[in-house]
């Protein structure tokens, strides 16, 4: 029996539109008075950052959904997410020392901010060594969902180290208890709609993700099932008999 695979395309023109809205915007919005052109790294760079806060917040949930209920999905959805995040975590770390360079002097400072950062990126790196680890699905995702409920402290630590401790990064720009540190109205928008269009990019890698993972799950299916040939399955003896019969 031969199963047919099919994948979708919807999510990358979905997402290439989103992330062109989001350039046109960082593009047309004004210079800072300060940094001048380089505020435009800020367009993705705080995107990218809270797309790992949420990226790791559905691994949380997916963690706990699987803890509550066994159910494999659930797994499924948070181990995507978390490589979902490790790429937006990765990105942040890497915009922010080309913003660094010219603002600070130097690529890298242990700076709090930076340094919970960095942490954050290899635990959830971590966690996704960690699935590799066995394949077995049922262990694989009881070791992993501890981690992922765990792991998540985190998330609330590098956003506010920058309030808690003395650091170099600057504050908050939009969640902070005086309100919002941008007076630009076009600055704004061109902002939030970067935190949409990344939003968007998520949704994108998340859905072929999860396409992945039932594909996966086909390919085992298909494999314990017996449908998948057998090893040395098409050698056959040799014809010593010849066309006449005869040796």
């Amino acid at each position: 029996m031969t199963t047919e695979i099919r994948t979708s395309r919807w999510p990358w023109p979905a997402a290439a539109l989103a992330v062109l809205g989001s350039f046109v915007l960082a593009m047309a919005s004004p210079a800072d008075v300060v940094q001048g052109d380089l505020v435009r790294i800020m367009y993705v760079h705080v995107p990218a950052a809270w797309l790992a806060y949420l990226a790791f917040t559905v691994t949380l949930l997916g963690s706990i959904g699987y803890l509550v209920t066994k159910n494999l999905t659930w797994d499924r959805w948070a181990a995507a997410s978390a490589e979902v995040g490790v790429f937006f975590t990765g990105l942040t770390i890497v915009l922010g020392m080309i913003w660094g360079k010219p603002t600070w002097g130097v690529w890298w400072t242990w700076d709090a901010r930076l340094t919970l950062t960095a942490i954050m990126f290899f635990v959830y790196l971590g966690y996704l060594a960690l699935r590799r680890t066995t394949s077995e699905p049922t262990a694989r995702a009881r070791r992993s969902s501890v981690l992922g409920v765990v792991a998540i402290v985190q998330v609330p630590l590098v956003h506010f180290s920058v309030t808690w401790w003395r650091t170099l990064h600057q504050p908050p720009t939009i969640v902070r208890p005086d309100g919002l540190q941008i007076d630009d109205p076009l600055m704004v928008t061109a902002l939030l709609v970067g935190v949409i269009a990344f939003t968007v990019v998520y949704a994108a890698f998340m859905a072929k993700r999860m396409e992945l993972a039932r594909l996966e799950d086909t390919l085992g299916e298909l494999e314990t099932g017996g449908e998948a040939p057998v090893a040395g399955e098409a050698v056959v003896a040799p014809n010593l008999a010849g066309e006449g019969g005869v040796l």
